[in-house]
């Protein structure tokens, strides 16, 4: 058994308001035995994954950490909604700022995702990509967290560490895209072909994402805003 086993049961259990006494009933099992599991002290047998499963209506591999989905489904590229699928509702009430960094933050994406196909290097995509969804699991996790009360099983890495071990990720995934796309290759990977390096310019990235450069732009002006870093007056 792998360690995501007893993090997931113990999830679902708090998920559901069941109490260890209950479950161990509800299985035919001691408490002190589902309690031995769900701390990972003890490896439970096939059939009692294939019964818990059953128990909570979810799939094996999910249990096993195989699959993030609960039905055990492989997610594919055209089973992702795209990220305005809910449509009009989806808009924040009571303030215009969530919606507008929402959509300067999306549409500055299209444009670096477009950047990196055209690239056409795999491993310059997959560093960049690591790089912001451990931005996006970093502040998800934080907001998360705020609440003392959510159940903290929903994540692998414990709590009194994971800030660390997510930066250092963060910052190696930043240092292996840098040295790609400066064309330095490892043993890992070879770098970024000049001929591959797209020549950019604010007029060159106006002309070719017409739609989403003055969202880059804005972007660009709020994150330098941030650094303290005020842009000189054109003469």
């Amino acid at each position: 058994m792998n360690n995501n086993f007893p993090r997931i049961i113990t999830l679902l259990r708090k998920e559901k308001g069941f109490s260890q006494k209950q479950v161990a009933a509800d299985l035919e099992i001691s408490q002190a035995l589902l309690s031995h599991y769900e701390k990972g002290i003890r490896e439970c047998g096939l059939d009692f994954v294939v019964k818990i499963a059953e128990y909570y209506g979810v799939s094996c591999d999910y249990l096993l950490g195989r699959t993030p989905d609960r039905t055990g489904a492989t997610i594919k590229v055209e089973d992702l909604p795209e990220p305005d699928a809910a449509g009009k509702d989806n808009t924040y009430r009571g303030s215009l700022l969530p919606t507008l960094n929402k959509k300067l933050i999306a549409n500055s994406m299209n444009i670096i995702f477009d950047i990196l196909q055209k690239s056409n290097h795999k491993n310059l995509t997959n560093e960049v990509s690591a790089y912001l969804m451990l931005s996006v699991y970093k502040m998800f996790r934080l907001l998360y967290s705020a609440n003392a009360k959510n159940p903290q099983g929903m994540f692998a890495a414990q709590e009194e560490l994971q800030q660390g071990m997510s930066s250092a990720a963060q910052c190696l995934a930043e240092a292996r895209a840098q040295c790609i796309a400066q064309g330095n290759g490892t043993k890992e990977w070879e770098g970024l072909k000049r001929e591959n390096a797209l020549p950019l310019s604010p007029e060159v990235i106006s002309q070719q994402y017409p739609l989403f450069a003055s969202s880059l732009y804005n972007l660009i002006q709020t994150a330098e805003t941030r650094m303290g870093i005020k842009k000189k007056p054109e003469k």
